[in-house]
């Protein structure tokens, strides 16, 4: 991963490769005066250009559009040889561009100088340097860097045409480089952003190389290098304590199914207990409901829960935050062979209750019904369960803003970090008519609403969660169907293939829990 370093010397006297400042645009320019007006950071920058920087960069092209990226021979004017001013939309009426901002313009110009060692960001932070939006401000700036740089070529054996690599190094210009709250914060954001890394890592990895026994293995791997406590349950184990569920969708597979459990706890008694539950199908064919080919390709994403989970709780043992932290990842592979479960089964999940099968493709909530009673077990404070789990949620909010389900207070709180560290999320009701249409005639719940076909799909899964979550605990529901896996063009700082999400929301969640209870 690249490397993060603060810095306080003159941007325009560092010997770097390049020196990235922050262009708005202006609305309604005056007569003759530029239509960019430079963000605060850029000052001695500007003033080796005397004056001239604004127009210079109009004349190339610049517009100061949000994540544009305009590159410019620094000439001798200072030491760096290039100058890169990256786009961060109107000028702000605070003291600082929104968080989400700067995240997504870092994230731009650290892909754009890829093939470079070294870059220093100097974009605005704040009047009062150890001051909370100047803290937050180098929070969204350095993510923004260390996750725009992200590049995932672990099977290329030769360089790509015109394929540089990331960017080895990225200083980020604040007041004072020795503060201890900006020190903190720097070793914070790379705990986090190694997390994202990883998680990327894994949903980006071939199906054939992550099948539940290996990814069970590199998470416990992982895991027990950061410090966690590692547990995993093989096909023997789970068949012993009545995992149907998990079973029952790992059945079609010559590679078997795993539960693996990884527990923080901290020095001394803390107050609270977060779980956390993620979904591993490392690869989703469908099973006998088989999907259509087109796209199926990219269900090797379809872990990014239990990826994103896992990855969580690296980042919780690098942070050490005062609440204690159990995950779980339930991991299985759906494939359709004479061995698979088939649409018609009754499956007894882990806990005892009867699940009628009617789609062998909603086999998400099936490994996640047996995950989320285990870890209800544990009598957490709060459970949150992450999963691609319905296109339902892609057709009702879209690739960037997950769905979310369960107890409207919990939601709040959830939604609120979420949109703090740039993971947008919608809170989704779980409707009675929903639940109705789910009483099986054979079983104690159907595994969906027949009669709703895939109308509130999303829903459907929400509900049918609810079920097996134990009364009273406050808990949700995050489904990232669409947000855990870009297939575009890259921007901001997503790359193409795994995002990472929601990593950062289940953390900064973690330490709101330990900071307000």
């Amino acid at each position: 991963m690249t490397s993060l370093n603060l810095v306080d010397t003159d941007p325009a006297e560092l010997r770097v490769d390049a020196v990235v400042i922050g262009v708005h645009s202006v609305a309604e320019p005056e007569p003759g005066r530029s239509p960019l007006l430079l963000a605060s950071g850029a000052e001695s920058i500007a003033a080796a250009f005397e004056g001239r920087l604004t127009e210079t960069l109009a004349l190339l092209g610049a517009t100061g559009a949000t994540g544009e990226v305009t590159k410019l021979a620094g000439l001798g004017t200072i030491t760096a040889p290039l100058v890169v001013a990256v786009g961060l939309g109107p000028e702000p009426t605070g003291p600082a561009p929104a968080p989400e901002t700067l995240r997504r313009a870092a994230g731009s110009a650290v892909r754009a100088l890829a093939g470079l060692s070294s870059v220093v960001l100097s974009l605005p932070l704040s009047d009062d340097p150890s001051g909370a939006d100047a803290v937050q401000a180098l929070r969204a700036t350095a993510e923004g860097a260390l996750l725009g740089g992200y590049r995932f070529a672990a099977y290329k054996t030769k360089p790509s045409p015109g394929r540089r690599e990331p960017v080895d190094a990225v200083s980020v210009h604040v007041p004072d480089a020795a503060d201890p709250t900006m020190t903190s914060e720097a070793d914070r954001v790379v705990a986090v952003a190694s997390a994202v890394h990883r998680a990327r890592d894994w949903v980006n990895t071939a199906p054939n190389d992550l099948r539940p026994p290996a990814f069970a293995d590199a998470i416990a791997e992982a895991a027990t290098k950061a410090g966690l406590s590692v547990e995993v349950l093989d096909e023997k184990a789970l068949a012993e304590a009545g995992y149907g569920g998990i079973l029952a969708v790992g059945q079609g597979s010559s590679a078997p199914p795993r539960l693996v459990r990884l527990a923080y706890r901290p020095d001394g008694s803390p107050a609270k207990h977060v779980a956390l539950v993620g979904k591993g199908i490392t690869f989703d064919s469908g099973g006998v409901s088989i999907k259509p080919a087109q796209g199926m390709w990219e269900m090797k994403s379809d872990m990014a829960g239990a990826a994103a989970v896992a990855a969580t709780m690296l980042a919780v043992a690098a942070l050490k935050p005062d609440v204690a932290v159990t995950g779980y990842a339930a991991l299985a592979e759906n494939m359709p062979s004479g061995s698979a479960y088939r649409p018609g089964d009754v499956v007894r999940m882990y806990g005892g209750k009867h699940v009628e099968v009617l789609n062998t493709d909603a086999e998400g909530r099936m490994v996640l019904a047996d995950a989320i009673v285990r870890a209800g077990e544990d009598n957490p404070d709060y459970l949150v369960e992450t999963s691609t789990l319905t296109g339902g949620q892609v057709v009702a909010l879209g690739k960037r803003v997950a769905g979310l389900m369960g107890d409207a207070d919990f939601l709040r709180r959830l939604k609120e970090v979420g949109d703090a560290v740039g993971e947008p999320g919608w809170p989704m009701p779980l409707p009675d008519d929903v639940r109705k249409g789910m009483e099986s005639e054979v079983a104690d719940i159907s595994q969906v609403n027949a009669g709703m076909d895939r109308a509130g799909h999303m829903l459907q899964g929400g509900v049918f969660l609810s079920e097996f979550v134990p009364a009273g605990l406050p808990w949700a529901h995050v489904d990232i169907a669409g947000p855990a896996y870009h297939s575009g063009e890259p921007f901001g700082y997503w790359t193409k293939g795994g995002t990472g999400v929601p990593v950062r929301t289940l953390t900064a969640l973690i330490e709101d829990v330990a900071a307000n209870g």
